[in-house]
């Protein structure tokens, strides 16, 4: 019995190890903090771009907040959280919704869950200290059985709640998702009437038949073809240019430099400006400042380090005579139809109705060809490479990534597993006796090992993850960067369940009962109830470190900006690299960041039953991650990838996770202290979600990928009535706060909905007709979207729709840009309007007021 009870002294957390993980977090969190208030004031850029950037429409961007230390706090406050959705994209403002949302069932967690558990589990007689006391392992299971119920029934009350909140944003979803892509702002856009066809049969790659295949509805048919050999041309057309606009940008330098130092010991003299002859030699004003052998050049040979030195703007001006009129020429064979046809064809339809039917219909006889389709993928965002795979490679290849994914769950189990086993440090320095030297390292100092150093290290080693998983996306054959994000956000979400939590759980728990279990085999059941729960303490440190020190990093940016900072001052060395570093938004990857998220609601969700206390921290995190992404999403970032929402019905399913590992653990430790009833009543809650969530499958799953045909012939009936104006401040639960009118006109009269009216019947009052007033109407001409010309080459490959670019160098004192332009217009387009040298030999700009020369306008594909 002493080797029994000695085994069962597992330290428990204490409040101290809290506060020595919670005091170094903090103050990280502080600092950060600080610095997003005194670079807020100053560093527009980088903290409101969204306020003022040229790059954006005047539809897109933020009202500015004040410029105080803490007055801009209550404005940012009142904006509504619809703010993204009618400025910015559908997915920002479901990201954003999906973290409320997430919040809000950990707090009611806490409201339904604390005021029954916490006495119940504090009042019971088992060994349990400090804050464990608070878990199911204080209960004693030879006396205290019956207790057991009102884990159960308390779990019913609160998974049940967290089962209605799925399926309650999930209809919310769907309503939205149909308003938004039925409204004019989307359903005119090129890629709302497109379908993309892949696996296509050689016999189908003709425009003529997919015409007779779908009929008159069929505007454009763009066949993909193999554009290797084009692709080589345009990327090394653009290479030759990019190194004679850095080679005139350099040569513009050397001789302001020379008129600079010339002018100091004039002791600032006036400026000589000369305006060269229509005959005057290439060059000729340059010369007079910097001489031939100072002039750029280059060598010719491997990375530019041996081979034959040339002088570089002579150079690139020859190469560009060649290259220029052979890209042109091979784009127009290709737009001739002379190039070697892949199967993929993207088919443009004259409306987004024509173009759902062709999406929904079965277009081919034979198993695996024309499909899978897709429909809304943007042309700037199709990987190319992937449309050329064969449908017995794309089966191929998304087995062989599914078979590296699991691989890589695997090898990565081993670091993740030695990050929950430092968790239990203290416990194994006593067991382990080649470890007892830990012991003597001072509590302060073995607190932050167990508590803050795993969190840091399992923060920094899942980082690495998504990069991997974006490339197996493509190389399984995804057609799309939407598509890519989507594959991402769901292997990655299998990563974090299986590295950040499974693992680390099993592993911090078995570090702890391994040994006591080898030892005494008979108290299997005892030991399990006892520390199962206690594999929580891990997380709570974890919630700490991500809800305070990550959510004040992501808040500050404190890193990208001084990164941003040296890219902007000391890297970009021609006007082009400084409007492009300035005009250039950052961008959330969907993939990467919302899984991580969703983690995290999981393991709150798991463990809400278990330990409860993990729904307050978990609480805390999740609203200082919703505030920080929040103020990032209304001002600093842009989105790139537009999956149409899709990212939030996959998060929202993935909550379901997070319920069944919850039960299924439930069910266990029930079954561990051999309490029969609860074991039983939570069996039949197992099988009561099974059941709900095949359901809600069945029913809602084909709405989230298409759009009914009643909905546009309402929408037409409605045409004629005037829109409302879209809701810009006022929202609450996702509902305008104007007089609802149902689809059905059932409501009273003048009588408004209450809340739980609202709550409790989301498919009456997210419905469709109130969906379309959240939706933005008036931010683009709908007329004119796009020229004959934009849209005739809206999906061809990139390098037969890349046009020659356009040079941007600055204009200097001594006329010798104007020289420059002269010559090498005569060869490519270029400009030295909108960028100046000054006096101290740096490119200055017009960041607001004017659009430079390279500026392109964003086309709503």
């Amino acid at each position: 019995m002493s080797d029994q009870g000695s085994a069962l002294d597992t330290p428990p957390t204490s409040a101290a190890s809290l506060y020595l993980t919670l005091a170094p977090v903090a103050l990280v969190a502080g600092v950060y903090f600080a610095i997003f208030l005194v670079l807020r004031r100053s560093q527009r850029r980088y903290y409101a771009p969204r306020t003022y950037l040229g790059s954006l429409r005047t539809s897109e961007r933020s009202p500015p907040l004040p410029n105080g230390w803490f007055n801009w706090i209550g404005p940012f406050w009142r904006m509504p959280d619809i703010h993204p959705l009618q400025h910015q994209s559908l997915d920002a403002y479901l990201f954003l919704r999906f973290l409320r949302i997430t919040v809000v069932i950990c707090f009611v967690g806490c409201c339904i869950l604390w005021p029954v558990l916490f006495p119940v589990n504090a009042t019971g007689t088992g060994d349990a200290q400090q804050v464990d006391i608070l878990s199911y392992s204080h209960i004693n299971r030879e006396t205290q059985s019956s207790r057991y119920y009102a884990h159960v029934f308390m779990a019913w009350i609160f998974y049940g709640f967290v089962m209605y909140m799925i399926l309650r944003e999930s209809i919310y979803y769907v309503n939205l998702r149909q308003a938004f892509l039925l409204s004019p702002f989307y359903a005119n856009r090129i890629s709302s009437r497109t379908v993309l066809f892949i696996s296509v049969p050689d016999e189908y790659l003709d425009e003529a038949r997919f015409r007779k295949v779908f009929g008159d509805s069929v505007k454009h048919v763009w066949i993909a073809g193999d554009t290797e050999k084009l692709d080589d041309l345009v990327k090394e057309r653009d290479k030759v240019a990019m190194k004679l606009e850095k080679a005139e940008v350099k040569l513009l330098k050397l001789a302001n430099a020379q008129r600079i130092k010339l002018n100091k010991k004039k002791k600032g003299g006036p400026d000589e400006r000369t305006e060269a002859p229509a005959d005057a030699e290439s060059g000729s004003l340059a010369a007079r400042w910097v001489p031939n052998k100072k002039r750029p050049t280059h060598r010719l040979g491997l990375l530019g380090l041996v081979g034959k030195k040339v002088d570089t703007i002579n150079w690139c001006r020859t190469e560009l005579e060649r290259l220029i009129p052979a890209v042109e020429a091979a784009q127009t064979q290709y737009r001739a139809g002379d190039y070697k046809k892949v199967s993929s064809v993207f088919v443009e339809f004259y409306h987004q109705a024509d173009a759902e039917s062709a999406y929904q219909v079965l277009a081919h006889h034979q198993a695996l060809r024309m499909t899978p389709k897709y429909i809304g993928i943007t042309p700037g965002e199709v990987v190319w490479s992937a449309l050329k795979v064969s449908w017995w490679q794309r089966v191929v290849r998304r087995f062989a990534v599914l078979g590296f994914i699991s691989a890589l769950i695997i090898f990565w189990a081993i670091p993740v597993a030695v990050v929950g086993v430092i968790s239990n440090v203290t416990f194994l320095a006593d067991t382990v006796f080649f470890l007892n030297w830990l012991l003597s390292i001072p509590d302060i100092v073995l607190g932050l090992i167990s508590g803050l150093l795993p969190s840091v290290a399992l923060s920094i080693l899942m980082s690495l993850v998504p990069i991997i998983m974006r490339l197996c996306a493509k190389l399984s054959g995804e057609p799309s960067l939407s598509r890519v994000e989507l594959f991402t956000q769901n292997a990655y979400f299998a990563f974090q369940l299986i590295q950040v939590f499974l693992i680390t759980t099993v592993t911090s728990s078995a570090a702890s009962v391994g040994s006591q279990i080898y030892n005494n085999p008979g108290i299997v059941t005892t030991i399990l109830s006892e520390n199962l729960p206690k594999s929580s303490n891990f997380y709570i440190s974890y919630f700490i470190v991500q809800g305070l020190g990550i959510a004040s990093s992501v808040l500050s940016q404190a890193v990208g900006f001084v990164i941003f900072t040296i890219m902007y001052k000391f890297l970009s060395g021609t006007p082009r690299a400084l409007y492009t570093k300035w005009a250039n938004l950052s961008a959330i990857s969907w993939g990467s960041v919302l899984p991580v998220y969703t983690n995290i609601a999981v393991i709150s969700i798991t463990y809400a039953a278990i330990a409860p206390i993990m729904l307050g921290f978990a609480t805390i995190g999740l609203s200082l991650f919703y505030l920080a992404w929040r103020y990032n999403i209304f001002f600093v970032t842009d989105t790139n990838i537009d999956t149409r929402g899709l990212i939030y019905p996959r998060a929202l399913k993935q909550l379901f996770s997070g319920i069944y590992i919850a039960e299924l653990c439930m069910i266990g430790l029930f079954a561990t202290s051999v309490a029969i009833g609860p074991l039983v009543l939570m069996i039949a809650f197992l099988v009561f979600t099974v059941l709900f969530h095949v359901t809600i499958n069945s029913a809602i799953d084909p709405l989230l990928y298409n759009l009914p045909r009643t909905l546009g012939v309402e929408g037409e009936s409605k045409s004629t009535h005037k829109e409302g104006p879209a809701i810009e401040n006022g929202e609450k639960d996702g509902i305008p706060v104007t007089k609802k009118v149902s689809s059905g006109d059932t409501t009273v009269a003048g009588k408004k909905p209450g809340f739980l009216s609202k709550f409790l019947k989301p498919w009456e009052y997210c419905d469709y007709d109130a969906m379309r007033k959240l939706v933005p109407l008036d931010r683009v001409d709908m007329n004119s979207l796009y020229t004959d010309e934009i849209e005739r080459n809206a999906y061809f490959p990139p390098s037969v729709s890349s046009g020659t670019p356009l040079l941007w160098i600055p204009e200097d004192p001594m006329g010798i840009s104007k020289q420059e332009v002269r010559d090498t217009s005569k060869v490519i387009p270029i400009t030295d309007e909108g960028c100046t040298l000054s006096d101290k030999n740096k490119l200055e700009w017009d960041t607001e007021a004017v659009r430079p020369p390279v500026w392109e306008e964003k086309i709503y594909y």
